[in-house]
């Protein structure tokens, strides 16, 4: 900004007394500080206006962010979720070939082994003990 003192100040004001004179003076005056307050308002405006750009380009670059965030959490949901159809799948398998196996065995004249035809002990995995109960639900 512009340094003035008050000295160069008076001494400014001393030149236009006598250049313009006592009747022309006021008008210019007048006529100079509506031009100031112009200039003002246009670099207001402008500072404004850049600040509003700057807002805008954070608000862009944040829901860029969240959107991507957002991406990223629903692929990830979507793996969690066909990795548990999966296992289902595959409990639903292993459900369904022990109830066939209990039926063949009925069909066969014999009562189920637990240990060799019903859940969740398949053939060759150790029995557990008598006193260890396996809870269904």
């Amino acid at each position: 900004m512009i340094d003035i003192s008050l000295t160069k100040l008076l001494l400014l004001a001393v030149v236009a007394l006598i250049v313009l004179g006592p009747e022309r003076l006021p008008h210019a005056a007048r006529t100079a500080g509506a031009l100031l307050r112009r200039m003002r308002n246009g670099w207001d405006s402008v500072r404004a206006e850049v600040e509003r750009e700057i807002q805008a380009e954070e608000i862009k670059r944040t829901l860029r962010e969240t959107a991507e965030n957002a991406r990223a959490t629903h692929e990830s949901v979507r793996d969690d979720v066909r990795a548990a159809g999966a296992e289902i799948r595959g409990a639903s398998e292993r459900i369904r070939d022990t109830f066939t196996e209990t039926q063949t065995a009925r069909a066969a004249g014999r009562e189920p082994d637990p240990a060799l035809d019903m859940l969740p002990l398949k053939r060759g995995e150790p029995v557990p003990p008598e006193n260890q109960t396996h809870d269904r639900t």
